[in-house]
């Protein structure tokens, strides 16, 4: 049998060469051009050396480019290993060694970074698509079971893991998202806003859109008051994006009378989007947010909110179709224990959409697919009314506080709903008396009252158990965000002040470093 992620742009192209592909800018491309481009990439790579089976690493930012290039070298036979557009050149360095890759294909402001790194490891550079004047003929074929993409998870702790995703992993994830629960036709437009070197980004956006026939928009940078031109401008009908980006679309509303008259669905994942944002994001643009859930691991969808299994905002849905998803026992690490409904434990998925493994890593593999299953590292309760999955935390983001467990999330829905206070980040510092207490780091809301840290502590203290509330507060101009919008708690507590920060209830220590609320795809 045969299973290319290359088919989801050339089976479209097949069914509906007219139609406009991608948009970036004031250029459009059909899918028969798209396709044609893409095939001509792959006789380049051929010419220049790249055999099926060879690992090519790709730096590039959300353009075109980065699409003529992902699908040339799937349809050449090569794997995939997309390259994080925030790297330094020695950490680009690291993910073209461990993956082996017999080159890197940049270009634009990331080039100079890639060619850096491609001399480092001895491996050749492509300045832009390679390509050939006659396409080639027909892609690649290649196994369902076969390696299409290695993509390197963050590395929290020690350097990133290539996660080595298959192509069924990758077409079935994105013909589950697109069809089954978005629904997604010929007369949709998606945007593109996330970044395509990351999962969420390129199989849910990228391949869902073309694998069903519909327009995918671009934007190679995001920010608020861009993105509400772009969803007004283009008749974009389905925004998918993570909670840093609602937030600044509803900042970017609340001075523009710019509305998306076309805007049908809005889907949210990478992390847990606070409830009060998803409301006011609501009541600003009439559009329903449908939340999600899944990691690099698992393709990455795992749950979703469905229409026809009801929604319930605060979860993330059920499982999606052909996947299981349960809560088991954290502590018991060498089996999977499965909890009952209502008990908190470590979410587990195992399904079509669980990746194959570790590159070169048996130890971590066998650490994380246990009996089948993929252990994910978050807490998660199955609610008893309905079965929805609500994510508690992160393992490693818990605060124990006097013994007691307490979830930053859950600290984190009460505090955002004061009316002074736009984002907020909830850690564990140390403390000698507690072992960690509760610290909130805090972006006051534009031109709204003034907010102390006493009166934000007495505040939540109202709200929140006593064990739960933070007594410790850090006020900042803004949060640390990764390259999907997903802030970084991990610099928060890195020992280093955090810059435009102010302010504390009691001895907080220090903080990490900030970041804008752009969320950048290319450096």
């Amino acid at each position: 049998m045969s299973l290319s992620v290359a088919a989801v742009l050339g089976e479209s192209a097949r069914h509906f060469p007219d139609r406009i592909a991608v948009v970036e800018g004031a250029a459009r491309l059909t899918y028969r051009e798209l396709w044609t481009e893409a095939l001509r990439c792959a006789a380049g790579l051929r010419a220049a050396g790249v055999k099926p089976g060879d690992r090519l690493a790709v730096l590039l930012p959300n353009t075109t480019e980065f699409l003529r290039v992902y699908y040339g070298a799937l349809a050449a036979g090569a794997t995939v290993v997309p390259v994080h557009a925030l790297l330094v050149a020695d950490e680009v360095r690291y993910v073209l060694e461990h993956s082996g890759a017999v080159g890197i294909v940049s270009g634009g402001p990331l080039w100079t970074v890639a060619d850096e790194a491609a001399r480092a490891a001895g491996v050749r550079a492509f300045q832009g698509a390679p390509t050939a004047a006659e396409p080639l003929p027909a892609a690649e074929p290649a196994a369902p079971q076969d390696i299409a993409v290695v993509l390197y998870t963050s590395g929290t702790t020690g350097r990133p893991k290539g996660a080595l995703l298959t192509h069924l992993n990758i077409v079935m994830n994105a013909s589950v998202t697109s069809r089954d629960l978005l629904g997604i036709g010929a007369d949709d437009v998606v945007l593109g806003c996330l970044p395509l070197f990351h999962s969420y980004g390129q199989t849910c956006a990228m391949n869902g859109t073309l694998r069903a026939g519909a327009t995918l928009v671009l934007m190679p940078r995001f920010s608020g008051p861009a993105a509400l031109d772009v969803l007004a401008d283009e008749g974009v009908t389905v925004f998918m994006g993570v909670p840093t980006m609602y937030h600044a679309l509803v900042e970017a509303a609340a001075g523009s009378d710019r509305r998306p008259a076309a805007l049908r669905v809005a889907v949210s994942g990478g992390a847990a989007l606070p409830v009060a944002v998803l409301e006011r994001f609501e009541e600003t643009f009439r559009t329903q947010v449908l939340e999600g859930y899944g990691l690099t691991e698992t393709s990455p969808v795992a749950t979703f909110n469905q229409s026809h299994l009801g929604r319930r905002p605060g979860t993330v849905g059920h499982p999606v179709w052909g996947v299981e998803v349960g809560v088991a026992d954290a502590a018991v690490e060498r089996e999977i224990v499965l909890l009952a409904h209502g008990e908190v434990g470590e979410v587990v998925v195992r399904g079509h959409n669980v990746f194959a493994g570790y590159l070169d890593d048996p130890e971590a593999t066998a650490a994380a697919v246990v009996d089948g299953w993929f252990r994910t590292g978050d807490l998660g309760v199955l609610e008893e009314d309905g079965g929805f999955l609500r994510i508690v935390d992160r393992k490693k983001d818990l605060v124990i506080r006097g013994g007691f467990n307490i979830y930053p999330r859950e600290v984190e829905e009460v505090l955002v709903r004061h009316p002074s206070v736009s984002e907020v980040a909830v850690i564990g510092v140390p403390d000698a008396a507690r072992g960690e207490e509760v610290c909130a780091v805090v972006v006051r809301r534009e031109g709204s009252a003034p907010l102390t840290e006493g009166e934000l502590v007495e505040w939540a203290g109202e709200r929140l158990g006593r064990h739960k509330y933070p007594r410790i507060v850090r006020f900042v101009d803004a949060l640390p965000l990764g390259p999907t919008g997903k802030v970084l708690k991990r610099a928060l507590t890195t020992g280093t002040a955090l810059p435009g920060s102010t302010g504390s209830a009691g001895n907080a220590g220090s903080t990490g470093t900030a970041a804008t609320h752009d969320v950048p795809t290319e450096g």
